[in-house]
């Protein structure tokens, strides 16, 4: 059975249709957050509608949601945002990397509350402590905690794999900070690492090809604006091929990967929630720090586990967040 939070966060983006035909139907006086970012980012809505419910916000008495849900490459985000500026929505809560890139490009003036994954490597802030401009948020990454954390995991439900092949998108700035990490990481496990790298959705399949040709036993799957939405290919590829899967994101574990770890993404817009609600009642994102991730989730899927024919450590299952059977 669905959960009721997650009932209500479908019910605040589903409110209002994604067209533009719904400018100016809002009651007056009350503020319009601007969502945008992939349909499939339950969590991320569940995260932020939860926590503004608990801050006493309810849809349409005093708070209203304009959401657009592009899919497919980073382009596709620059019509939407400048669609939610010309609204003129109060505040603007893009989710991952090209949504909120989108919105800096479109708009230096609206306030934005963002998720995003190195937000000074990719100028959304000037520092953790001063942000500066309109953006302000919390940050999804400090690689170093939980880079070397996937491969530890990895060699500890897996303890046969030598070989790993990490999946990511190097033009993204924290998935390069996350490759230099493991280079470091992975070898004094035992582990060589190989780079695949996915430049555009397209190339999956020369990715598949890369991965099997140079041997993997296990993958690395950075999350990323290119891999999200391509998330259920990734995983049907490694179930076919028995491959072990980790990644930061949950999706993936949810979807029949073996592991997710990484900093809760439903946890950080739960929290965002509470700077949307300072940023409403006055206060501006250049004197709000960026927060970084405290809390890291893990989560075991024992059914692709016992499919791969691994045994998962006791231990290992009672560190787990969540096991899925």
């Amino acid at each position: 059975m669905m959960r009721l939070a997650n009932v209500l966060a479908l019910a605040f983006c589903a409110v209002i249709p994604v067209s533009a035909e719904t400018a100016g139907r809002h009651l007056p006086d009350i503020p319009v957050v601007g969502w945008l970012g992939f349909r499939s980012d339950m969590i991320a809505r569940d995260g932020l509608w939860q926590g503004l419910r608990e801050l006493g916000y309810v849809d349409g008495k005093n708070i209203a949601f304009e959401c657009r849900f592009p899919e497919g490459n980073d382009a596709r985000f620059a019509g939407p945002a400048e669609e939610l500026v010309r609204q003129k929505v109060d505040i603007l809560t893009p989710a991952g990397f090209p949504a909120t890139d989108a919105v800096r490009r479109a708009t230096s003036v609206i306030p934005v509350v963002f998720v995003v994954a190195d937000p000074i490597g990719s100028k959304f802030a000037e520092s953790l402590a001063h942000p500066g401009g309109n953006m302000t948020g919390m940050s999804l990454a400090i690689e170093e905690q939980f880079s070397g954390k996937w491969v530890e995991l990895l060699k500890e439900a897996a303890p046969r794999v030598s070989r790993i092949a990490y999946l990511w998108n190097p033009k993204n700035s924290s998935s390069a900070s996350s490759w230099n990490a493991l280079q470091g990481l992975a070898p004094q496990l035992g582990l060589a690492l190989q780079s695949v790298e996915l430049r555009d959705a397209k190339n999956l399949g020369q990715a598949f090809e890369a991965i099997l040709h140079g041997r993997a036993e296990a993958v690395i799957v950075d999350s990323d604006a290119i891999t999200i939405p391509i998330d259920a290919q990734i995983v049907e590829f490694a179930l076919t091929n028995r491959l072990p899967l980790i990644s930061p994101n949950r999706k993936f574990a949810d979807m029949g990967g073996l592991i997710s770890y990484g900093p809760s993404l439903h946890g950080l817009w739960h929290h965002a929630a509470t700077y949307v609600d300072k940023i409403l009642k006055g206060a501006k994102p250049a004197d709000l720090p960026v927060e970084q991730p405290t809390t890291f989730e893990l989560v075991v899927n024992l059914k692709t586990a016992k499919a791969l024919g691994l045994t998962i450590p006791q231990t290992l299952l009672l560190l787990a967040d969540e096991v899925i059977e």
